[in-house]
């Protein structure tokens, strides 16, 4: 006999999630027309996540044809960010990505998708991927609601949460799921706490300014944002760190779980492309080319290194100003002069990247 809502709430709870809904597997066409009109506004910035496929994203059937419900669960990751290190540059990691914290979101969802598959039923697993909408199947079975920031707020819980589903066949009976309640009434902090103003209207970012996109972009990161980046390396939490909820609710110790939140800027630009991979290659890395990870430290570093810079700093901006890839170049002129390093601009006098000569250029 298939479990009941309740039951399978409490599976979830049990696997450490701190919120489980149960939903329909229907088609979502609100957020499948939202997501296209503001793909055609621009607002996605080339993002191809749930932007690729907004039909199939939006539409459980794509994945599962049969499928009948989806069992929405939620992982809470907050923890009290541990003290900055002491001794050289540091770089800020968003508290997102301080682990895996999908790894464990799935192993509780399959907690619950055990048993389904046990009585002859499918369940799939979908969490953090272009199959599904999480926020809007966490939404539709009453997880939380859609905050201004356009984040899941979980009652009691707040916004720092990942979201994941099972897709089953299994015929769930639905008990009354009323959609929870905006909690967020006539507060904005989120909108005017955002360093770069990103998030355009309530419930609307434009991912060209938002930080945590930028920093997972290709190319140049644009001039207007280099000095809001601040010591971000890798996400940016401002909207969910100035959000009440989340300031309200006690957050866990950080001995545990919290090893990754900082990162030393130096040691990160002194090692090879392996090394660097197998530190942070669980992070998203457009084309896993760790350039793109030196580019936001040498940012970084830029912000929030010592001026006059230490010899190792020196000696660190120094090496990017050869370095093979003249994005990383380019990169290495804004921080030579954030810096106080101007003198080692004649390293590269001589470039005829066009991105270096760009930088050059600058007054």
């Amino acid at each position: 006999m298939v479990a009941s809502v309740e039951d399978l709430r409490a599976l979830g709870l049990r696997a450490g999630l701190c919120a489980v809904g149960v939903c329909a597997a229907d088609p979502f066409p609100e957020i499948q027309a939202t997501i296209e009109s503001r793909r055609d506004q621009g607002l996605h910035a080339g993002m191809q996540f749930t932007y690729r496929n907004p039909a199939r994203s939006t539409d459980p059937g794509r994945t599962l044809p049969s499928g009948r419900r989806l069992i929405v669960g939620a992982f809470d990751y907050q923890r009290e960010r541990p003290e900055r290190p002491v001794g050289q540059p540091v770089g800020r990691v968003a508290a997102y990505s301080w682990e895996d914290h999908y790894a464990t979101l799935r192993a509780a969802l399959e907690e619950i998708a055990k048993p389904l598959r046990a009585e002859g039923y499918q369940a799939v697993v979908l969490a953090d991927q272009n199959h599904l909408v999480d926020r809007g199947a966490a939404h539709r079975a009453g997880i939380g609601w859609w905050g201004k920031s356009t984040n899941i707020l979980v009652p009691g819980v707040g916004s720092l949460v990942v979201l994941g589903s099972v897709l089953t066949d299994a015929p769930i009976e639905l008990t009354e799921a009323p959609l929870v309640a905006d909690g967020c009434s006539s507060c904005t902090k989120c909108l005017d706490g955002c360093p770069t103003g990103a998030i355009v209207a309530p419930g609307v970012i434009d991912a060209r300014r938002c930080l945590a996109w930028l920093v997972q972009d290709e190319g140049m990161f644009p001039l207007e944002y280099r000095v809001a980046l601040g010591d971000r390396v890798y996400g940016c939490d401002e909207c969910q760190d100035v959000c009440p909820p989340n300031q309200i609710r006690q957050r866990r110790p950080s001995d545990a779980g919290a090893e990754g939140a900082w990162v030393q800027l130096l040691d990160l630009l002194e090692v090879d492309d392996s090394e660097i991979l197998d530190r942070y290659g669980r992070w998203y890395i457009p084309r896993r080319d760790p350039d793109y990870l030196r580019r936001n430290a040498l940012l970084a570093l830029a912000n929030v290194g010592d001026e006059p810079a230490t010899p190792r700093t020196r000696a660190v901006v120094e090496a990017h100003l050869g370095h093979a890839s003249g994005m990383v170049r380019a990169h290495a002129v804004w921080a030579a002069r954030s810096l106080g390093l101007t003198d080692l601009l004649s390293l590269v006098a001589e470039d005829t990247d066009h991105d270096v000569l760009v930088e050059l250029a600058r007054p």
